[in-house]
């Protein structure tokens, strides 16, 4: 019955690494925490693996032939290289060193994500961030196709695959033309909105937050008249401000500087506008940690 062949382990390049650079079996054998027969055992095995001679052995004491010479360069690199792999593994698993997929809306922009951001590249320069602007329910999609670690989203009401956090709140504001009546106004009633023509953020792009305008303007009376939707927030601002409707909301966006846009505080007390992180409930979240962690600690 045939031998099955013996396959090369890093064992026996660490045994062959030590011995090459001590030339002494005691020392070798003492630096790799073992006794002297299993480091002998191990060399005439990696010898019968290479096929070749490694070290001379007589009374004058260990010496590398030209093929252990030879071979000494690759065995290592090849031992450099795993210890790279190994270091790599850990950095990743610890959330050191890896890539972050992020997702957010329009209105983070205005609330320090790009603070966020220049600190967290700060502390994990080797943690690569990807970022890309998608609507909540754009997000939602592409965190369930793991195409995202991260989302910054409006909404709370997920698929149970998903996890998420609160990240901050804001009021809602209305958000006038600047050539409306009511743009010199302190503060806006929802009520003197009822006969405008509403824009606002798309159903498709966002069900639970079109869903929340509009029961806010049910509860104070009247069904906003839908003129236009837009699938990201600052086009709904964009369309207001060229006079074509009026909108309610969050008020990170009277900070986004666009010209013909105004922006008023409601008469009413709503409960506020919510961003969340939301993520997948299954895989590492160690990069997601570390992330998350940054934040907290730039608003302490």
């Amino acid at each position: 019955m045939n031998t099955p062949t013996r396959a090369l382990e890093f064992r026996h390049l660490r045994c062959f690494a030590a011995l090459a650079e001590e030339l002494h079996f005691g020392r070798a054998a003492q630096r790799l925490a073992i006794s002297q027969p299993p480091l002998s055992v191990a060399i005439q095995q990696l010898e019968a693996l290479v096929g070749a001679r490694l070290f001379e052995r007589d009374s004058k004491g260990v010496r590398l032939t030209p093929a252990g010479s030879a071979f000494r360069a690759s065995a290592t690199a090849l031992l450099e290289r795993a210890e790279a792999a190994c270091a790599l593994a850990r950095e990743v698993q610890a959330g050191e060193r890896g890539r972050l997929r992020l997702g957010f809306v329009g209105s983070t922009l205005q609330h320090g994500l790009a603070d966020w951001l220049q600190a967290f590249a700060k502390a994990h320069p080797r943690v690569e961030v990807v970022v890309v602007e998608l609507n909540s329910q754009d997000q939602i999609e592409a965190l369930l196709k793991e195409e995202l670690d991260l989302g910054l989203v409006h909404t709370d009401r997920l698929p149970p695959a998903l996890a998420c956090q609160p990240l901050y709140r804001e009021p809602f504001m209305a958000c006038l033309p600047a050539s409306h009546p009511a743009a010199r106004r302190r503060q806006v009633a929802l009520e003197s909105l009822a006969d405008q023509p509403f824009i606002l953020f798309s159903r498709k792009g966002s069900p639970d937050y079109h869903a929340r305008i509009v029961d806010i303007c049910r509860q104070h009376g009247f069904y906003p008249r839908l003129q236009h939707e837009g699938r990201h927030w600052l086009s709904v601002v964009s369309l207001v401000a060229q006079g074509l409707g009026v909108s309610i909301v969050p008020a990170a966006f009277a900070r986004a500087g666009i010209q013909g846009a105004v922006f008023k505080p409601l008469a009413e007390e709503l409960e506020p506008s919510a961003v969340f992180a939301a993520w997948r409930r299954e895989g590492d979240g160690a990069l997601r940690e570390r992330f998350l962690a940054v934040r907290a600690e730039i608003e302490r």
